[in-house]
């Protein structure tokens, strides 16, 4: 079960990071505009730089390698990373279920966006902050 969630939350972090990599070379997948792209997944009209895009890729690809159990030489620092990638995710879903994003992400304040953030957005980073921690479990197996 614990390798389940494992694979399961760094298949999820690689595949938004994928996401963001794609965003910030000008895609608007999967929506059909760059309006309702920012109105949904930004919640304000501007459009963060292509820089932002993969800066946010990179941090999710990197979390994703650590929640892997990557890098295997240094058991230590790992763990650490996956504690911060876990309190990072828990801080975020908080946020957002208390609809205070904007804390993280000024101007993420359209109604599309909250709506989002409450029923998708929070719930994914709450399963990915259990998915985080518990691979620390799974590595200790």
């Amino acid at each position: 079960m614990l390798r389940t969630a494992r694979a399961a939350t760094t298949t999820t972090l690689l595949g938004i990071g994928a996401l963001h990599a794609l965003w910030g070379t000008g895609a608007t997948f999967p929506f059909k505009d760059r309006d309702r792209l920012n109105d949904t997944v930004i919640g304000r009209s501007a459009t963060p730089s292509p820089t932002a895009c993969y800066a946010v890729a990179g941090l999710l690809t990197a979390a994703s390698a650590l929640v892997a159990g990557l890098p295997t030489p240094w058991g230590r620092l790992r763990r650490s990373g996956v504690c911060v990638v876990s309190a990072m995710l828990a801080a975020r879903a908080v946020l957002g279920f208390a609809n205070k994003t904007e804390l993280v992400s000024p101007g993420s304040v359209s109604a599309t966006f909250r709506r989002m953030d409450k029923r998708v957005y929070s719930p994914l980073c709450l399963a990915l902050t259990l998915g985080a921690a518990s691979s620390l479990r799974a590595s200790r197996r």
